[in-house]
């Protein structure tokens, strides 16, 4: 199995937390793109320096055209920027269309797709008890841009699917928080509440770095869901 080599795309706290635990995990950083760098070259195959995957953390007005670029240059594309979804089905057609390849999650969080289902399932459970009102709370540190965040939505949306009944989302914004997102399902006289909460921002690092080593080689449009379903033999 031919060794990972990353070309990292943004330099902010994610991108610069990528490539130091990169190092650590022994993989290769043969590109670090800030935004300047982007603005000046582009992201071209030799920008690239013979990267086999690139791993996207941007902001959500560089998503598309970076994805884009990074198809155009043959390189595959692990992508977690969050707050470009009007422009993201038509930049997964393209993929698909040209044979690229392209893994975007708005959480790279192992613990977060298990919390999904467990949010899923609770409300389910709520709705056949009865009497209960759900509510999705997320915190975010104070520079993150989107809100509601990409995970509470992905989270909502697993809730009012199992439910059958919508789900409000609060955004709360300070500090240097993670991320924490909390499933309420409150009743006449008791209350019940999901959480998960991120400790350390290196479980998204690692996490992309994961799926970096996933999808090369492959070709399509994935999600982290399709990657743990692989690796479960589903």
């Amino acid at each position: 199995m031919n060794a990972l080599r990353l070309a990292i795309i943004g330099d902010g706290k994610m991108g610069r937390l990528v490539a130091a635990l990169a190092a650590e995990e022994g993989v290769e950083v043969r590109a670090m793109l800030g935004k300047e760098i982007v603005t000046a070259l582009g992201i071209t195959a030799e920008v690239l320096n013979g990267a086999s995957v690139a791993i996207e953390f941007t902001e959500p007005a560089a998503a598309a055209a970076n994805v884009r670029a990074c198809l155009k240059a043959g390189c595959p594309v692990v992508c977690g920027t969050t707050g470009w979804d009007a422009e993201r089905a038509t930049v997964e057609a393209e993929v698909r269309a040209r044979g690229g390849a392209l893994l975007w999650a708005p959480n790279f969080s192992l613990g977060v797709h298990l919390f999904m289902r467990l949010v899923a399932e609770a409300a389910r459970l709520a709705r056949s008890a009865g009497g209960f009102d759900a509510h999705l709370v997320e915190t975010h540190h104070a520079g993150k841009r989107d809100a509601p965040s990409g995970t509470a939505r992905l989270l909502a949306d697993a809730a009012e699917a199992a439910s059958g009944s919508p789900v409000p989302i609060t955004s709360v914004r300070f500090g240097s928080v993670p991320g924490t997102h909390e499933l309420f399902l409150d009743g006449a006289f008791e209350q019940l509440r999901l959480v998960h909460e991120a400790r350390d921002r290196r479980v998204f690092a690692l996490g992309a770095i994961t799926a970096a080593r996933w999808i090369a080689g492959r070709r399509g449009v994935f999600t982290l869901d399709d990657m743990l379903a692989s690796e479960r033999g589903a």
